[in-house]
């Protein structure tokens, strides 16, 4: 597949990173020629330096012969003119990264078509619904809902009260037991687990189960659900505003803002009910102040990963139940982990989930690339005929750094075990450790 992305930056930058480890045909454009020489010394990537809205430049990439046309610049409107020019010249299928979520009302779709823009992405907004997810569901890093929630794949970190340490994961899938463990991170490893291995004090541990038995694996981790009332948000960046745009009505919102400017760009934006307040989102004593240690959860949201970092681990040391940090900068990551701080969202990585899914031939809906492991969780549609149909999963053949965590069939979410025959139309989970998605997408072709 050809791919050709538009824009160096953040977003642009990691998908381009993460699509070169595949055989995969990868173009970068962008005026940057120091940025571009870089990419192109150490990634499989070819470069083009240029304006990814000149036509001679998007001549040089031979954009009609592109696959999928992905403009990621800072500025929207650069971004749909890319893709507009882009499908003109014959790319295939286009996507560009918007700021405006007017922009994504169903209503807009066919606009949007008809300029030669198929696909819209804005990660502030997925961003956000990120960090309401984590609002909700207190207890676990990680928490998707597949198929309309009939089936739901959450992470834990296990701490020395679960129930589940030391024990063979044979021991723990009996007939009763109602979940599948699919994935383990330990420390900096990942591992797609087997019915020998066991969960260690530390691991984040990857489940799939159904609705009504979340509080089973609640109780096995030795975890409890704590109500969120008071947030506190350090940094005032679109994040935050979406994040205030998608809160429940029971819960009360602080934005603690630096720029003054900002702060007054904000009470215009956000509703009446949350409140801004002008000051330095590091200051201990105004956090104290504005009541933090009878605040539920702190969301640090500032474009600096380690400020956010840091802010988190000071509100846990306050008596705060939940923290969740942007962390941008993906070398941090692992260390936000270590440091036990609660939920890690980034932008490009949610970005890059989306737009990976455009680039695979089997029927997707869903792709998650999991913040703390290296691994990536695909909704399948099965195919009539493929391969996933002809055999039990234990005789499938499947690469090892991949595992089926469960399914939806007929509306209703099963487990899986080694017994079990695939059918047509049933929505599959995978767990794919890397970038082995591709290898598990040629089952379901």
């Amino acid at each position: 597949m050809k791919i050709i992305i538009a824009g160096a930056g953040e977003v642009g930058t990691h998908l381009a990173k993460l699509l070169s480890r595949e055989e995969q045909d990868i173009i970068l454009i962008d005026n940057d020629e120091e940025k571009l020489r870089e990419l192109d010394a150490n990634y499989n990537l070819m470069t083009v330096i240029g304006n990814p809205t000149a036509f001679q430049t998007l001549k040089q990439a031979q954009v009609y012969k592109a696959d999928l046309f992905i403009a990621v610049m800072p500025f929207e409107s650069r971004n749909i003119m890319a893709c507009t020019m882009a499908s003109k010249l014959g790319a295939k299928k286009t996507l560009a990264r918007v700021d405006n979520y007017e922009y994504l009302l169903p209503e807009n779709k066919a606009f949007f078509e008809n300029l030669g823009v198929n696909e819209l992405i804005y990660p502030e907004k997925l961003a956000a619904e990120e960090v309401i997810t984590a609002l909700k569901h207190t207890w676990t890093r990680n928490w998707f809902e597949l198929c309309n929630g009939e089936l739901i794949v959450l992470s834990v970190k296990l701490h020395d009260n679960a129930k589940i340490l030391n024990k063979k994961l044979y021991e723990l899938t009996t007939a009763e037991s109602q979940f599948h463990i699919a994935a383990i991170k330990r420390i900096h490893e990942t591992i797609i687990p087997r019915g020998n291995d066991e969960i260690k004090i530390g691991d984040i541990a990857y489940f799939t189960t159904t609705p009504n038995h979340i509080q089973e694996i609640q109780k096995l981790s030795g975890e409890t659900e704590a109500e969120i009332h008071k947030i506190m948000i350090m940094g005032g960046s679109r994040i935050a505003v979406r994040t205030t745009q998608y809160v429940p009505e029971y819960m009360q919102v602080k934005i603690i803002e630096n720029d003054i400017n900002r702060c007054n760009r904000l009470t215009e934006v956000v509703d009446d009910k949350v409140m801004i307040i002008n000051g330095d989102g590091r200051d201990m004593d105004l956090l104290l102040e504005e009541g933090l240690r009878n605040t539920e959860a702190f969301v640090a949201l500032t474009d600096n990963s380690e400020t956010n970092i840091l802010a988190c681990l000071a509100a846990k040391r306050m008596g705060v139940t939940k923290t969740v940090a942007e962390v941008e900068n993906i070398d941090y990551i692992s260390m936000a982990e270590s440091l036990d701080i609660g939920t890690v969202i980034n932008k490009k990585m949610i970005a890059a989930s989306h737009i990976y899914q455009m680039m695979l031939d089997a029927d997707v809906s869903n792709v998650k690339c999991l913040t703390f492991a290296n691994a990536d969780v695909a909704e399948f549609t099965v195919k009539a005929g493929s391969r996933i149909t002809k055999d039990a999963i234990k005789d499938m053949g499947l690469p090892k750094g991949v595992t089926i965590g469960g399914l939806i069939r007929n509306g209703e979410g099963i487990l899986v075990t080694g017994n079990t025959i695939i059918q047509p139309e049933d929505h599959v989970v995978v767990f794919c450790l890397g970038m082995m998605i591709k290898k598990a997408e040629k089952f379901f072709n």
